[in-house]
């Protein structure tokens, strides 16, 4: 045989081409189904945010007071080193269950975010002790906080004693998270900031967009927005949440125990500071 003579052309392919052009257009195939279903990551995260980022409307009083059956959102004062912040569902794509009426999965983290009145930042003030709704809470009087139903799913701001096991993801304080049932996990009391006003308060009426303690009624911890924790979520950059009481030299709470219990959508000035 001529060795001059060529065999093969150059374009004629070799090897394994005719999988690899199989398994591109499987690859093609599935992407396009799952675009078409809406299955794509982007396409998923776009559907969260809509869902659990629209308006909430918050409720509001005439007598400047809180109540039970309103809907509130938890705003963090902030510090120098950390943005005002508010506690916030932190779902990502695998917390939401699919259907035709997708909602948040329980258990599910919380985060502090971006202060917005929204699906994602608004909880009932919910009694556990037989108050009827609308009847004022009181300071030391213990209750709930729940999710809005629908989307949100109607769970429970809970906490519980940290363990190796179960503990807050980064600061490995005392996790606090979204669950399911109303428990003695899930109450709550508010006192007053100020320790040396804490006495004469106790037993009141709770004035609404007032620095209050959030305290956990099992273990006594107060809820905490940590600037030094950072938490990268679907939603940006957030602090991490736990059950906290972080203490200055004069045994006072610090301003990362420091909430305001809000149940307008117009923040004040005096508010923030």
């Amino acid at each position: 045989m001529d060795q001059n003579v060529k065999l093969f052309r150059t374009r004629v392919k070799i090897g394994n081409w005719n999988q690899e052009r199989y398994l591109e257009e499987e690859a093609m195939k599935n992407y396009l189904e799952k675009k078409v279903r809406g299955d794509l990551i982007t396409q998923r995260e776009d559907s969260l945010k809509r869902q659990i980022l629209k308006p909430v409307s918050l409720s509001v009083t005439n007598d400047g007071r809180l109540h039970f059956g309103d809907v509130v959102m938890l705003m963090n004062v902030g510090a120098e080193t950390r943005e005002r912040s508010a506690v916030s569902i932190n779902a990502d794509i695998y917390s939401v269950r699919t259907g035709p009426a997708p909602s948040i999965q329980a258990p599910c983290g919380v985060s502090a975010g971006r202060v917005q009145a929204c699906t994602r930042t608004a909880f009932i003030i919910t009694s556990v002790d037989g108050s009827p709704e609308g009847s004022a809470l009181h300071f030391d009087q213990k209750f709930a906080l729940k999710t809005t139903s629908g989307f949100a799913g109607g769970f429970y701001l809970t906490s519980d004693i940290q363990t190796f096991q179960k503990c807050a993801q980064m600061s490995r304080l005392q996790e606090v998270s979204l669950e399911a049932g109303n428990s003695s996990l899930s109450w709550w009391k508010l006192a007053h900031f100020d320790p040396r006003e804490r006495l004469e308060h106790e037993g009141q009426p709770v004035p609404a967009n007032e620095k209050v303690l959030i305290v956990h009624c099992k273990t006594n911890q107060a809820l905490a927005a940590l600037g030094h924790q950072v938490l990268w979520t679907t939603y940006g950059k957030e602090y991490e949440v736990t059950a906290h009481t972080f203490f200055d030299s004069h045994k006072a709470e610090q301003d990362e125990n420091h909430w305001i219990v809000s149940n307008t959508s117009r923040l004040h000035k005096h508010l923030i500071h």
